[in-house]
């Protein structure tokens, strides 16, 4: 009978740990929907000199799911499609440099947004939180990442990327 008994609570513990495991997470809030990249303007620190990296008109999206999942594309304006299918090297190389591409979890905390990168183009940012600040007025999102090493020119920068909602 103890043995039956213990078989049985160790069933109902499995069981509850999986249904926790299986709960999902609910985003809620303005953010939620699609985002088109308007701008993205990088700052050196260093120098205070401002650039836009990926040019005037860069194209990309931003996304955030009620699951609490996100995904975010940003590409250099005027990239050049290679002469066949598939890429040369250089053509690789170049393609590459004019392009930012992650995807993973988000959570929220005052005017902070944190991107859990779970994929990357930049394997060194996969297993990475990425913290923006960020802030909505109307259809607008305003997101600035904080001081650190640039992935693209390895120098000490912030950026302020503008979204506008896609509808």
């Amino acid at each position: 009978m103890k043995h039956s008994a213990v078989i049985v609570c160790c069933v109902l513990c499995v069981s509850s740990m999986q249904a926790i495991g299986q709960e999902r997470q609910n985003c809620t809030g303005p953010q939620l929907g699609t985002w088109a990249l308007q701008s993205n303007t990088t700052e050196d620190l260093a120098t205070g000199e401002k650039t836009e990296l990926f040019g005037a008109h860069p194209s990309g999206y931003l996304s955030y799911g009620p699951d609490c999942r996100m995904s975010a594309i940003l590409v250099k304006e005027g990239r050049k499609a290679p002469n066949s299918f598939v890429p040369t090297e250089a053509e690789r190389v170049e393609l590459y440099n004019g392009l930012v591409a992650y995807a993973g979890t988000y959570s929220i905390e005052g005017d902070k947004i944190s991107h859990h990168v779970d994929a990357s183009w930049n394997q060194s940012w996969t297993g990475t939180t990425q913290v923006r600040q960020f802030r909505i007025e109307g259809k607008t999102l305003y997101t600035k990442t904080l001081p650190a090493r640039n992935a693209l020119t390895g120098k000490e920068s912030s950026s302020v990327l503008i979204w506008v909602k896609v509808e």
